[in-house]
């Protein structure tokens, strides 16, 4: 039997050959959804260290985890807005943006963030293993426990509070869904509390993208015809959060009421 230890990091060199895997199909540029994968896995390789985020074994995989993030993200709007205008027929617009995504992978895939995360996952497991036989692990079960009551703790008092903002909401809702999704057996929250969290992080991202697409047609004037719709658009997507939270809350306050028992 894997202990806690062995399973975390496998799950790691899990994702590192998904990253591998994803950045082949970026540079054949064979599938629409090959960025998507690529920051998927990123993204979940950052919800595994987040609770360890402060140990130096940690700290650069992160980091560097953290930058090609960051890197990635203006393609991936791009990608996102090029299929809405794609879906709503407006080809003009949608051709002349999808035009500059072949070179931008191309950039992603030779860029120095990149390589530099494919280089600290290399160095990461011996690091942890280190680490482990040290005894500097023998808590990181109660640690991860701990951090993830954390997020939910502070994600409840967000939504009892009606004029909490609701983009920091999202940013929570996102991180507290993506570690409760890393550490399934840790995390206080039931499949119910966890599919509602999806379901609002879904809504909440829908507003925030058609907020965003509003904001971009103010510098991008071929994009003003349809603003208005994507205004209208952002209002629904929020009023359907918005029925949402309430149900969260009940959930979330629940679970964690049982797990202090």
């Amino acid at each position: 039997m894997m202990s806690f230890v062995d399973d975390f990091v496998a799950q790691i060199i899990s994702l590192e050959v998904s990253l591998y895997h994803s950045r082949a199909r970026l540079q054949a540029n064979s599938d629409s959804e090959a960025l998507h994968d690529l920051r998927i896995a990123v993204r979940k390789i950052r919800s595994l260290l987040r609770p360890l985020r402060n140990m130096s074994e940690v700290i650069e995989l992160n980091q560097a985890a953290a930058e090609v993030g960051r890197a990635t993200t203006p393609t991936r709007d791009l990608e996102v807005i090029v299929d809405e205008l794609r879906k709503m027929g407006y080809s003009h617009q949608a051709m002349s943006r999808s035009a500059a995504l072949t070179e931008q992978y191309r950039k992603i895939v030779a860029s120095s963030a990149l390589d530099k995360l494919y280089a600290e996952l290399d160095r990461w497991p011996e690091m942890f293993r280190t680490a482990e036989r040290a005894g500097e692990l023998v808590d990181v079960k109660r640690q991860i426990e701990k951090a993830l009551k954390k997020r939910i703790t502070q994600l409840i008092a967000g939504l009892r509070d009606k004029h909490f903002d609701r983009h920091e909401l999202r940013i929570i809702v996102k991180n507290a869904r993506y570690l409760s999704e890393a550490f399934p057996t840790l995390s206080p929250l039931k499949a119910k509390s966890r599919a509602q969290l999806k379901s609002v992080q879904a809504s909440l991202g829908s507003w925030h993208d058609h907020h965003q697409w509003c904001l971009r047609a103010e510098a991008e004037p071929d994009l003003l015809e349809i603003a208005p719709y994507w205004e209208v658009a952002s209002e629904q997507a929020l009023a359907d959060a918005e029925l949402k939270l309430a149900s969260l809350l009940d959930h979330l306050e629940k679970d964690l009421a049982k797990s202090k028992d």
